[in-house]
């Protein structure tokens, strides 16, 4: 039996459903009973258990052979780190109290570093935290720049005409679509072929500059003239708070991508068939960016 935390969310999601196709027998935790509901009803086990109790997830957890783990993003906590470790800290308990397996953990790429990365230090620690249940199998996903950050660029193109950020244009990240991570996920969970503690980076189908992103984004949007600018961090927090951040939560993006300009975070793996995905910028654009632009364009 397995036990998918996060099971509402982008990467959880694609790896409940899958499994349930695959008949396996699956658990699905998580806060508000109406949103699991949907995944109950493709049958699996839904308790709700919050993420940062570790008495509810040890019943949670109980007589399953493998999780998949994960912190919630919580960007409105006024301090982000505290959430992380309380969080990473209940996963934890609950993994080792029930007698877990196996564990496969949605990290990301610069979790190698146990500082400068700014959100991705609580992936470092709690990587770090999984590492010391002895008996424990875990597989830590290093996943590159989720695909999915580019999506509130769309209300930066209605109100700018512009694409905007804190990257530096030219600077080449692996981008990788949420649901590819879901897929690795979810066949690593059906052939459990790791043991002891194992990293795997993903790095998507390419490395991608937002330069390169704002083409992709013009042509499938009708505006071939379309172009990103790096605006320094002074400038972006102000907005990064009024779009619901909170000034902690901020800081850490900004220092994050800060690490990333500087080359501070950066994948480890060489670019393989193991840790490439299959979907481009340019299906993601057309399937996900593309529609929410013309939905946004139609409401305006």
């Amino acid at each position: 039996m397995y036990v998918i935390t996060g099971a509402t969310g982008n990467t959880g999601k694609v790896i409940t459903e899958k499994l349930l196709a695959r008949g396996e027998k699956v658990r699905v935790s998580g806060r508000d009973a109406s949103r699991l509901g949907p995944l109950a009803q493709k049958g699996a086990e839904a308790i709700v258990a919050d993420v940062a109790d570790a008495a509810a997830l040890t019943r949670a957890f109980a007589g399953a052979k493998a999780v998949y783990v994960m912190i919630p993003p919580n960007i409105a906590a006024p301090d982000v780190r505290s959430y992380q470790e309380r969080v990473s800290d209940a996963l934890t308990t609950a993994t080792e109290k029930a007698g877990v397996e196996y564990a496969v953990l949605l990290s990301s790429v610069g979790a190698d570093k146990p500082d400068g990365t700014g959100p991705v230090v609580g992936l470092h620690n709690f990587e770090q935290k999984l590492s010391g249940i002895g008996q424990l199998r875990a597989l830590y996903l290093r996943a590159g720049y989720f695909m999915e950050n580019l999506l509130p660029q769309v209300g930066v193109i209605k109100s700018f005409g512009m694409m905007g950020g804190p990257l530096r244009a030219d600077l080449r990240i692996p981008l990788i679509a949420t649901r590819d991570i879901g897929a690795f996920a979810a066949e690593a969970l059906l052939t459990l072929s790791f043991s002891g503690k194992r990293t795997r980076e993903l790095l998507g189908q390419r490395d991608v500059s937002y330069s390169e992103a704002a083409t992709v984004v013009g042509n499938a949007i009708g505006k071939p003239d379309l172009a990103y600018s790096q605006f320094p961090s002074s400038q972006l927090k102000p907005s990064l708070v009024q779009m619901g951040m909170s000034p902690n939560m901020a800081d850490l993006l900004l220092e994050m991508s800060g690490s990333l300009n500087s080359g501070h975070m950066a994948p480890l793996e060489s670019r393989s068939a193991q840790n490439t995905t299959p979907t481009s910028i340019e299906q993601f654009v057309a399937e996900e960016f593309a529609p929410r632009f013309k939905e946004k364009s139609a409401s305006a």
